[in-house]
């Protein structure tokens, strides 16, 4: 069974609104009152406050001069279902998706809908992805669909195993596709004829999410739920070598998850990941051998550049660590249980959004607050994207909006 993160972390997640750790309080004092003595109930009330989310500084002023290019709302997100519908950006469009079968492309200059397509039998929960001309979402019911990505028009619908919560990737003429069993489908990318599949044994019990594979010469990088990085051969899928990023421990099967949920990004032949409750790691693209790990726990995308990794963290803290050995370089503590998105580098800022549809900015170097926007009052889940010069961010109920920053 799928089990949702936010569900495991505190009981007033649907209570709490700019960080209200009084409503936690009072939640954990109704719940415990019913059968629990004193001492349990000051153990909730410490629960709740440790759990509570940062409250923004209302007094904050922007120091970086951030302009909104446009703004809509496209399709009704992933209506707060916890799925990654990231909006996918090539060629000057963005590609969106939506929980009620929706597809569309966007300008990315003006935010005008190119084209829009709807399949009311077919509920999205993975995706869009793109390439060879394409464009893919997964389904809850255990199917790829693919449309032409210039005009939106059905090419193909092939089926899997089991729901698919992570967007398809293509390149080479192949679809790689993971799905919630554990499985890994690569299709031929203009017909959607199975080409093979790769099975590993997944945990009982692990996150809601899965991470998508991605395809890098001539080889597909895949993580998985046991914590284990795999590469395959492209065109036969067999193993190349497998990494195990991290090792369950622990008496409950809680403390022993360790997915990896987030895709890798990939610099030089070097896999760049996180899982959670385990390691942020580089590996070697040419033999899977682990360059550097750190011990810190995410369930988010990183993003990379020339000399750093960033990762938002399970806790809400921001970090920036040498991609030469994984050393610290700086940390930001003032987001903690907002529930961050995966960051995106942009420019000389890394971007990130939160749970209450905030969009922060970090200076890359630094790590000190530069500036924030609100571009709705649901949730970002989804981390930013680079749509060509500009960055977008998509909330959970479908409204997007782009930004550009000197």
């Amino acid at each position: 069974m799928k089990l949702q993160l936010q569900a495991l972390l505190l009981i007033a997640a649907t209570t709490l609104t700019a960080g209200c750790a009084e409503q936690a309080v009072a939640v954990k004092d109704s719940v415990t009152s019913w059968f629990g003595d004193a001492e349990q109930k000051e153990e909730a009330r410490r629960e709740a406050a440790r759990l509570a989310p940062a409250v923004l500084d209302k007094k904050f002023e922007s120091t970086l001069a951030v302009k909104e290019l446009w703004d809509g709302r496209f399709g009704k997100g992933s209506d707060d279902l916890y799925l990654k519908l990231l909006p996918a950006a090539l060629d000057g469009q963005i590609y969106t998706a939506d929980h009620d079968g929706r597809m569309m492309a966007i300008d990315a200059t003006s935010g005008k809908v190119v084209w829009e397509e709807r399949d009311k039998k077919r509920r999205i929960s993975g995706g869009p992805g793109v390439g060879e001309g394409l464009v893919y979402v997964g389904t809850s019911k255990a199917q790829v669909v693919a449309r032409d990505a210039a005009t939106g028009k059905k090419r193909w619908v092939a089926n899997v195993s089991s729901e698919i919560l992570a967007a398809p990737h293509a390149a080479e003429g192949v679809v790689v596709v993971r799905t919630g069993d554990g499985k890994l489908y690569a299709l031929d990318a203009q017909t959607g004829k199975e080409k093979w599949v790769f099975d590993r044994t997944i945990p009982t019990l692990n996150l809601r999410g899965t991470a998508a594979a991605l395809i890098h010469n001539g080889m597909v990088i895949a993580g998985f739920d046991n914590g284990r990085l795999n590469a395959l051969d492209l065109e036969t899928g067999r193993e190349l070598w497998e990494t195990r990023l991290a090792e369950p421990s622990g008496r409950s099967e809680l403390e022993r998850l360790v997915d990896i949920d987030a895709e890798p990004v990939i610099r030089d032949d070097t896999a760049y990941l996180d899982s959670f409750q385990g390691r942020v790691a580089a590996v070697s693209l040419g033999d899977g051998s682990l360059e550097w790990t750190r011990d810190i726990s995410s369930y988010t995308e990183v993003a990379v550049d020339d000399e750093n990794v960033y990762i938002t963290d399970e806790r809400g803290y921001v970090w920036a660590i040498s991609r030469a050995d994984g050393s610290s370089v700086w940390q930001y503590k003032k987001l903690k249980n907002r529930q961050l998105t995966g960051p995106m580098r942009y420019k000389g800022y890394v971007v990130f959004g939160d749970f209450e549809g905030y969009l922060h900015w970090l200076d890359a170097a630094t790590g000190k607050l530069v500036a924030r926007q609100r571009i709705d009052n649901k949730r970002i889940i989804a981390p930013p994207i680079d749509i060509g010069g500009a960055v977008a961010a998509y909330s959970s109920s479908g409204k997007m909006a782009a930004f550009s920053a000197e």
